[in-house]
């Protein structure tokens, strides 16, 4: 696992996944803005910063070989393009992910996520398209009530492989194994993740279209954003357990 405070995934039952052909591109905004859309659930819920700076991210891939472990995929869950908006935050001291949402060309992966694992995912259509060593990635939130979210791009690969190093930001942002969320009563629950440190490249991008973070009632900046590219990681994920 990668951080002091990770738990052991309990080996049944847990899923296992593939992210494929992922960006990462990530921008500083306001620590006060991200702050006041966390909920306040109890245990306390702590916005995560690095060096002082608040970061947001918007990370688009394919979802591939989706399964629980010891049992075959069901038909529309294996393989589907997902892209997820987060930030990061600490929970009695352990670091993870927050989502603020997760995008899918799957009715039954998001069904199956909003029930058993209380996570904003929306339905979405989707294309991701090979482009040269990149992705062409297109997204359209049509989910009812979930507001206006699109995503068109061009990004790709841009120099060698390389693993972050502790204390970069690199690696504060990519190298995170475990999620939070909140339930409908505010309750706080984490899932832990295992995978191996992430296979990151330099990226380019080409960002046509961006609206992912206006039903945030947040606006991306003007500056360029953080770019990685991670061709493929093997991943297992635990069941919920309360924070």
């Amino acid at each position: 696992m990668g951080d002091a405070f990770s738990t052991p995934i309990p080996r049944f039952p847990a899923l296992r996944m593939a992210w494929c052909d992922l960006l990462f591109a990530h921008w500083r905004v306001s620590a006060d803005q991200l702050r006041s859309l966390l909920p306040r659930a109890d245990p306390g819920l702590e916005l995560d910063l690095f060096e002082g700076e608040a970061w947001i991210g918007i990370v688009p891939f394919r979802m591939a070989d989706v399964r629980w472990t010891g049992l075959p995929a069901l038909p529309g869950t294996r393989d589907f393009p997902e892209l997820n908006v987060r930030t990061y935050v600490r929970v009695a001291g352990r670091p993870g992910v927050w989502f603020f949402s997760l995008d899918a060309a799957s009715r039954l992966a998001v069904r199956g996520a909003r029930t058993g694992f209380h996570l904003p995912y929306w339905d979405a259509e989707m294309r991701c398209e090979t482009a040269g060593d990149g992705l062409r990635y297109f997204s359209r939130r049509i989910h009812r009530g979930g507001g206006e979210a699109r995503f068109l791009g061009n990004y790709a690969p841009c120099g060698p492989g390389f693993r972050s190093a502790p204390g970069t930001l690199e690696h504060w942002l990519t190298e995170r194994y475990r999620l939070f969320v909140a339930d409908s009563r505010g309750r706080l629950w984490r899932g832990e993740i295992d995978h191996a440190p992430w296979p990151l490249q330099p990226a380019q991008a080409t960002l046509t279209t961006c609206t992912m973070t206006s039903p945030l009632g947040l606006i991306l900046p003007e500056e360029p954003p953080h770019l990685l590219f991670a061709r493929r990681l093997e991943v297992r994920a635990g069941m919920l357990v309360r924070a």
